[in-house]
C-alpha cells in the first residue's frame, strides 16, 4: 500500500491526467480552465493565498503563495504546466487520458510531460502550509496554461502583464532530475540552460504548366526537393559552450572520453563510440540543428506546382543568434536564393542561468538524502519550456524533479510527447519530498 503522501499526489496526477487539457496550438484548445479547478480545491485553506489569470476564455493560470515574513530573503517559484500535446489514442496499450495506476505507473499523456511535478508541487505546497510553514523568502506556487504552444496565453502573459504576481529570486520547472550511471558515479541532470528556437517557412517559387511536359520546367516542387536535401544535410559547427563544459567537468567521465567531446575538430568521430539515443542529445547539445517538419505545394495533380512552401524546426546552440542561422540557410540553399522567400514565424535566443546561486547549491546539498554519494550536473535541454520567459527577466531558472532509478533518460526522451507515456508512484513520491525539503532549505 502507498504511504498517504503517494496517495495524494497519484490521485492529483490521475485527476490531472484525467482533465484532458489538449493543447493543439488553437486559442480554443488547452481547456486548462479543469485543471486549475482541481488544483485550486487542493491548494485552498488557511496558509495560501490564491489567484487565477485567463487571458482567454479556459486558459486558466492558478498562482498559489505562501507569503514570506523577509522581503529581502530569496524567493522560490514552484512551476508546473497543466496542457499537454495532443497524442494518437490507437497506438497507445492504455486510455492515454484514463490516468490508470498499473503494476506501480500511472498511465496517461502528461504523466512525464509534466503534469507529474504540476501534482508533487501542488501536493508539497499544500503540506507545507498545513505544516504550519512560516519561511522568511515568500514561496510561489503556479500553474501555467499553454506551455505546449510557445507560451502566449501563459507564461509569456504572465511575465508580461503580472511580472510582480510570478516573479522570483529562483524558478523551478521540468526537466531533468533522472539518475544516471556514469564512470564518476551517480549522477542527475539539473536543466540551467536551453536552445532558442527560429521557426520558419521557405516559400520556394517556379513557374506553373501542365503535367504532362517536364523538360525544362520551372517546377516548384522539385526545387523544394532539392532543398529539403540541402538544408537536412547541412552541417553546422560544433559549439563548446559554457554549459556543455560544465555537464562534461560535472559528468565525471574519464579524459579519454571527455578530451574528444571537449574538441570540436573530434566531436563528430567521438559520437560513434556511444549508443545512438546519447549521441543525438550530445550531439543537440553543441549544434544548431534545421529540420524540416512540413512541406506544401501544388493545386492539380495535372498542374505544374508554382508555389511550395517548406516549414523548419531550427533550435539555436548557445553562443549563437538568429544572424548566424540566417547565414546557414544562405549557405545551405546556395544558388536557390534567388527562388526562396523566408517567413519568419518566431524566433527566440538562447537562454541560460548561473550555476553558482543558491538554489544550486542547495540541491547539491539536498539530493544525496534520497542518492547517498550523488551529483547534480548542469545540462542544456534542446527543447522549449517556459523557464525561458523568467531567464529573460533576470531570474535563475532550473528544470529538474527527482525520479526513481527506474526511470532512465532513455525511457524519459522516449515518452516525452510520445507514446504510452507513464510515470512510477515512487518518483511522485521523490519529487514531492524534495520540493518540501528545498523550501525549507532555501526559504527559512
Amino acid at each position: 500500500m502507498p504511504d498517504q503522501l503517494t496517495g495524494e499526489v497519484t490521485e492529483l496526477l490521475q485527476a490531472l491526467i484525467r482533465n484532458e487539457c489538449v493543447n493543439d496550438g488553437s486559442v480554443a484548445s488547452g481547456h486548462e480552465d479543469r485543471s486549475a479547478e482541481v488544483l485550486a480545491q487542493v491548494l485552498d485553506g488557511p496558509g495560501i493565498d490564491l489567484q487565477r489569470y485567463e487571458p482567454e476564455p479556459g486558459r486558466t493560470s492558478l498562482v498559489a503563495r505562501i507569503e514570506g515574513s523577509d522581503p529581502a530573503a530569496p524567493s522560490l517559484l514552484l512551476m508546473g504546466h497543466t496542457d499537454v500535446v495532443p497524442v494518437s489514442p490507437e497506438r497507445w496499450r492504455h486510455d492515454p487520458f484514463g490516468g490508470e495506476l498499473i503494476d506501480g505507473e500511472v498511465w496517461g499523456r502528461g504523466a512525464v510531460d509534466m503534469l507529474n511535478l504540476t501534482a508533487s508541487m501542488a501536493v508539497a505546497t499544500r503540506r507545507l502550509a498545513d505544516e504550519g510553514f512560516t519561511p522568511k523568502g515568500t514561496l510561489i506556487y503556479l500553474a501555467v496554461a499553454d506551455e505546449e504552444a510557445l507560451g502566449s496565453h501563459g507564461a509569456a502573459w504572465l511575465t508580461e502583464h503580472v511580472p510582480e504576481v510570478v516573479g522570483a529570486d529562483y524558478v523551478l520547472t521540468e526537466s531533468g532530475g533522472m539518475p544516471t550511471v556514469t564512470p564518476g558515479g551517480l549522477k542527475l541532470p539539473l536543466i540551467v540552460a536551453e536552445k532558442g528556437s527560429f521557426w520558419c517557412t521557405l516559400r520556394v517559387t517556379g513557374t506553373p504548366g501542365h503535367g504532362s511536359q517536364s523538360y525544362k520546367v520551372d517546377n516548384a516542387l522539385v526545387k523544394a526537393a532539392e532543398i529539403v536535401r540541402r538544408v537536412s544535410s547541412f552541417r553546422p559547427e560544433t559549439r563548446i559552450h559554457e554549459t556543455w563544459t560544465g555537464f562534461l567537468e560535472g559528468i565525471g567521465f574519464p579524459e579519454e572520453m571527455t578530451a574528444p567531446l571537449m574538441d570540436p575538430d573530434r566531436f563528430l568521430e567521438a559520437l560513434d563510440d556511444y549508443p545512438d539515443a546519447m549521441a543525438r542529445l550530445f550531439h543537440a547539445c553543441t549544434h544548431t540543428s534545421v529540420n524540416p517538419t512540413i512541406i506544401r505545394g501544388g493545386t492539380k495533380l495535372n498542374v505544374v506546382p508554382d508555389a511550395v512552401e517548406i516549414d523548419l524546426d531550427i533550435r539555436i546552440v548557445p553562443t549563437e543568434t538568429e544572424e548566424d542561422v540566417r547565414r546557414m540557410l544562405t549557405e545551405a540553399i546556395g544558388d536557390l536564393a534567388d527562388s526562396v522567400e523566408l517567413i519568419v514565424h518566431s524566433a527566440e535566443p538562447p537562454s541560460a542561468s548561473p550555476v553558482d546561486t543558491p538554489l544550486y547549491e542547495s540541491l547539491q546539498r539536498l539530493v544525496p538524502r534520497w542518492y547517498e554519494g550523488s551529483a547534480v550536473v548542469p545540462m542544456l535541454t534542446v527543447g522549449a519550456t517556459d523557464a525561458r520567459f523568467f531567464r529573460w527577466l533576470g531570474m535563475t531558472a532550473y528544470g529538474f524533479g527527482l525520479f526513481s532509478q527506474n526511470m532512465t533518460y532513455e525511457d524519459y526522451s522516449v515518452m516525452f510527447h510520445g507514446d504510452d507515456e507513464r510515470v512510477d508512484v515512487e518518483s511522485l513520491r521523490l519529487s514531492t519530498e524534495l520540493w518540501q525539503a528545498v523550501a525549507h532549505d532555501l526559504l527559512e
